[in-house]
C-alpha cells in the first residue's frame, strides 16, 4: 500500500504523502485484518456491511490503495489519480470511485457523517454478518481536524444516543499544514477529551498491527461510542519524510519516488515461484 501511495503521487505531482503513509497501517488492518465486513461484490445498500468514512480526505491515496488490493477498483486507475474525470480524485468521491461511502475532504465533518449513519442503522435495526447489531461506522480522523468544534458536537451527540456502533480513529501523528499540532493549536490529551464526552477510549501505537486489531476488536463489546488514539508518525516508512510537516501536500520527484519505493521494497514477501506479493509490510 505504501509502495502505491508514493507511486502514484509521484505520478500525479500533487497530493499528501505524510498524512496517508501513516494511516497505512491502520487503514490495511480494517480492510485485511479481519476486522470490517465488506464485500466489493455487494450492492451499496446492502444492510450488514460496515462502513468507513475517510474524514482526512487529502489522504485518498491510502484508501485507494486498500480498494484496489480489496477488489473494488483496478490498479490501472493509480495513474488517473487527480485528473479531470477520474474516479480517484483528490479527495474520495462517492459518485465515482467504488467503496467510497461518502465524499470527504471538507475537514471536521467526518464524524458528524459516521454518528448519523450509525444512528440510521440503528434505527432500522439492521444486523451485520457475525451478529453484531447495528453493523459498524468508522471514521478515520486527522489530530489537525480535531481544532474543529463540529468535531466535539458530533462526540457529544454520539455519547448522548449511545452510539455504540461509532468508532473513531484518530490519526496521531502530530503534524498539520503548519507544523506541530500543538503550536498551531494544543490539542492537549485527545483521549481525555473524548472520555470526558462519555467515550470508551484507548490510545496505541499506530503501527503495531496487533496492537491495532486489539483496539479494533475490543469496540465489538463496548457499549458506547469508541475512540482510538493512534499514535503514528506522518511519512511512515520512508526516512525522508518521517516527521516532516513538509510533506504534508509536497509529492516526490521520479528520483524521490525511487528511493522511496527502494526502502520499502524489501518488506514485501515473494512466492519466489511466480514472485507476486503474498504478504508483508504494508
Amino acid at each position: 500500500m505504501r509502495i502505491s501511495i508514493v507511486k502514484m503521487l509521484s505520478h500525479a505531482g500533487s497530493g499528501h504523502p505524510g498524512g496517508s503513509l501513516s494511516a497505512a497501517d491502520i487503514v490495511s488492518t480494517l480492510y485485511f485484518g479481519g476486522v470490517m465486513n465488506y464485500d466489493p461484490r455487494a450492492d451499496i445498500d446492502d444492510s450488514w456491511r460496515d462502513r468507513f468514512i475517510l474524514s482526512k480526505g487529502h489522504a485518498a491515496p491510502v484508501q485507494y490503495a486498500a480498494l484496489a488490493l480489496a477488489g473494488y477498483i483496478d490498479e490501472a486507475e493509480f495513474e488517473g489519480l487527480r485528473q479531470l474525470g477520474s474516479i480517484l480524485q483528490g479527495h474520495p468521491d462517492a459518485s465515482k470511485c467504488p467503496g467510497v461511502e461518502v465524499s470527504t475532504g471538507s475537514l471536521g465533518q467526518g464524524l458528524s457523517i459516521a454518528a448519523g449513519l450509525a444512528q440510521g442503522l440503528a434505527l432500522k435495526g439492521q444486523m451485520g454478518r457475525n451478529g453484531q447489531t447495528p453493523p459498524k461506522v468508522y471514521v478515520f480522523l486527522g489530530d489537525g481536524e480535531l481544532q474543529e468544534g463540529q468535531n466535539w458536537e458530533a462526540a457529544l451527540y454520539a455519547a448522548h444516543y449511545k452510539l455504540d456502533n461509532v468508532v473513531a480513529i484518530v490519526d496521531r501523528n502530530m503534524l498539520q499544514i503548519d507544523g506541530n499540532t500543538e503550536e498551531v493549536m494544543g490539542l492537549g490529551d485527545i483521549a481525555e477529551k473524548f472520555a470526558a464526552f462519555g467515550w470508551e477510549t484507548v490510545t496505541i501505537d499506530g503501527h503495531d498491527p496487533v496492537a491495532i486489531y486489539e483496539a479494533l476488536t475490543r469496540t465489538r463489546t463496548s457499549n458506547k461510542p469508541y475512540a482510538i488514539i493512534a499514535n503514528t508518525v506522518k511519512g511512515k516508512g520512508v526516512s525522508f519524510m518521517e516527521d516532516q510537516a513538509g510533506w504534508h501536500g509536497v509529492t516526490p520527484c521520479a528520483e524521490q519516488c525511487a528511493a522511496a519505493c527502494d526502502e520499502l521494497e524489501p518488506l514485501l514477501i515473494c512466492d519466489d515461484s511466480d514472485g507476486s506479493v503474498k504478504g508483508g509490510g504494508q
